[in-house]
């Protein structure tokens, strides 16, 4: 039984009817109403909408997603649809029209997509994504191509994220061709919004060559050993290597040096079980050669997200023992950065917890975004969320400088 006066007043609205057509849309293709869906530009009203709906918070950013599983058990639970979900949408919009042939091939197609988010739960907002878009239509000019580009992002996708690999030899080893994964294929463009998700960023970016590139890096994939690199200040280095003796020359002057993805195929570092101080922006390593020089301890610079090269070091840092104390951006994405390197390494945080963060007194801008836990900090997302304001590592600069001041005993001259 279902109470259609409360039904239209929970569903019925303007700013529930977006929802209301994915659910019908879902039952004229023959898919069940579980998993989630999303709105990836919601208004104010829409937001509020929801979390009237589900009875809690909708998050934050701009887009907007909501659990049917969950919606179904609201519904039963109170009484406004016993019989569930299905059966509530079509009491509110009547008989849902029978497929067609065309629908059913298309939604043959998407199959082994929900198969891959059905045992990837971090991939579900990314495949909603795709209905809400309908990417793989625009991608594709009939269902023989659509089907068989599905088929290549999924066995793409099942090589990522990576240890660290060519975007070349990816595509040769999953699609027979060493250019299928080249910037304009189809193919890329679906795989790059999956990779952009896995990293916790909105599936769709912003075009440039440096974000492909940088979304690429997060799922541990370069374009080739050169053009992936990582900057560092001060590490030892030795004379073993070509590398190491490049290290070691650098550190005379106190000069920053940049290291692609292949000079770090074998390379003498220096720091064994010492410590390694990491940061986030290039400012902080710039600023730090210019008031400590070859005083500064071993410093390395993330540059935002990790690239395969700052990969490479931070293994080879962790091989050795190394104890890496790291410094980022108080904003979800920075956040999001520390959990990425906290999977790949252990670290400590450099004044970068909810403590240092409340201690802060400068005022940064807003902090927008999607929240996300900090695994080294529990309680830094309650920090962040509760003072809503962004710091970037600029702000705190002379207090990170005079941390590596006295990292190695030096003094203000």
């Amino acid at each position: 039984m279902a109470d259609p006066d409360r039904l239209r007043k929970l569903l019925g609205g303007e700013d529930t009817a977006w929802l209301l057509d994915r659910m019908r849309r879902r039952l004229a293709s023959g898919k069940t109403l579980s998993g989630v869906v999303t709105l990836t530009s919601a208004t104010h009203g829409q937001r509020r909408a929801a979390e009237q709906l589900l009875g809690r918070r909708a998050g934050a950013g701009t887009s907007l997603t909501v659990s049917l599983d969950e919606l179904d058990a609201v519904l039963r639970r109170s009484g406004a649809a016993e019989d569930g979900l299905a059966d509530a949408v079509r009491l509110l919009i009547g008989a849902v029209p029978e497929r067609t042939a065309e629908d059913a091939a298309w939604a043959a197609i998407h199959r082994p997509l929900d198969e891959l988010a059905a045992g990837r739960p971090e991939l579900t907002a990314w495949r909603a994504w795709l209905d809400a878009t309908g990417m793989v239509r625009r991608l594709a000019a009939d269902t023989e191509t659509a089907s068989v580009l599905v088929a290549s992002a999924v066995r793409v996708l099942a090589e990522l994220p990576s240890a660290g690999v060519a975007l070349g030899r990816l595509a040769a080893h999953t699609t027979g061709d060493a250019h299928g994964l080249d910037d304009g294929r189809p193919l890329a463009t679906l795989v790059l919004s999956a990779a952009r998700v896995l990293a916790g960023s909105p599936p769709a970016g912003d075009g440039s060559a440096a974000e492909r590139r940088a979304a690429w890096a997060a799922v541990g994939v370069h374009r080739d050993e050169l053009s992936s690199s990582v900057l560092c200040l001060n590490l030892p280095g030795g004379l073993e290597t070509l590398t190491g003796r490049m290290l070691a020359l650098a550190r005379e002057g106190g000069e920053p040096c940049v290291l692609t993805l292949r000079q770090l195929g074998r390379v003498d570092l220096g720091v064994g079980g010492g410590p390694v101080w990491a940061c986030e922006n290039p400012i902080v390593l710039a600023s730090a050669a210019d008031e400590l020089g070859p005083r500064c301890p071993p410093l390395i610079c993330l540059n935002g997200q990790p690239s395969a090269a700052v990969g490479r070091l931070l293994d080879l840092l962790a091989a050795g023992g190394a104890q890496v104390n790291y410094h980022g951006d108080f904003d979800w994405g920075g956040v999001r950065i520390g959990n990425a390197l906290r999977e790949r390494i252990p670290w400590q945080p450099w004044r970068f917890d909810a403590a240092a963060y409340d201690a802060v007194e400068v005022t940064g801008g807003d902090l927008l975004g999607r929240p996300v836990d900090a695994t080294w900090d529990p309680r830094l997302r309650a920090a962040l969320e509760r003072r809503g304001v962004r710091i970037e590592e600029e702000l705190v600069l002379p207090a990170l400088i005079d941390d590596l001041r006295a990292a190695v005993g030096t003094r203000r001259p």
